[in-house]
């Protein structure tokens, strides 16, 4: 008997305001797979990103972890999720250092990575003490994107990782991304960025269909 793929997504449609945003989205995701989001702005990446993570409730069809409706195994769900939004998240009042803290707090799973070290490979050596409404709109990304470093979470789903970043930025995280799938993590994500990476398949939300890059 073969094994349930560790994303699948079953005829998932989204209405808001009585319109339908999409439907009829079917996909299977597993372990060591990069599904990229496409789709014109408005065509729903976002929502559909938010979709996966709980954060919003399909109007029908189901999203299934290992076999299972993420209804039915919240919390070993939620326990093997990370959520990057298009917004880093960021408090202002806070450090990055605080910001780390707090993000890895409320993360159920982390690694042995240190915050200081994962704040010096985002390029913020320096900068962990100083409240972050000083900081650039790229520094704040690279406050949030510090996350995947520590994060043991198999499940990332990041929506346009790539915004407000320098080149070297870019680097990284395509680094942390192709090391992530390497160890059969998953990664979906929305991006207009072309990705340095082998094997990305992607999904055009428009056309409803899927192709490799």
């Amino acid at each position: 008997m073969s094994q349930s793929p560790l994303l699948s997504v079953e005829n998932l449609a989204f209405e808001r305001d009585d319109s339908c945003l999409f439907d009829a989205i079917d996909l299977t995701v597993n372990g060591g797979d990069i599904l990229q989001i496409e789709g014109a702005n408005g065509s729903g990446k976002t929502t559909l990103l938010r979709l996966l993570t709980g954060a919003l409730q399909p109007s029908a069809g189901s999203i299934n972890y290992l076999g299972c409706n993420i209804a039915d195994c919240r919390y070993d769900y939620f326990a093997n999720m990370l959520y990057i939004g298009h917004q880093p998240a960021v408090k202002l009042n806070l450090t990055a250092e605080e910001n780390l803290r707090w993000m890895v707090a409320n993360a159920a799973q982390s690694n042995q990575i240190s915050i200081s070290d994962a704040l010096t490979e985002v390029g913020l050596a320096g900068y962990s003490d100083i409240p972050c409404y000083t900081l650039s709109a790229g520094q704040h990304r690279r406050v949030a994107l510090a996350r995947l470093l520590i994060s043991e979470a198999r499940l990332w789903y990041l929506d346009e990782p790539f915004t407000a970043i320098d080149k070297q930025g870019v680097q990284l995280l395509h680094s942390c991304l192709q090391q992530h799938v390497s160890r059969g993590g998953l990664v979906v994500l929305s991006t207009h960025q072309d990705l340095a990476l082998n094997n990305v398949r992607k999904y055009n939300l428009l056309a409803r269909t899927e192709h490799i890059a």
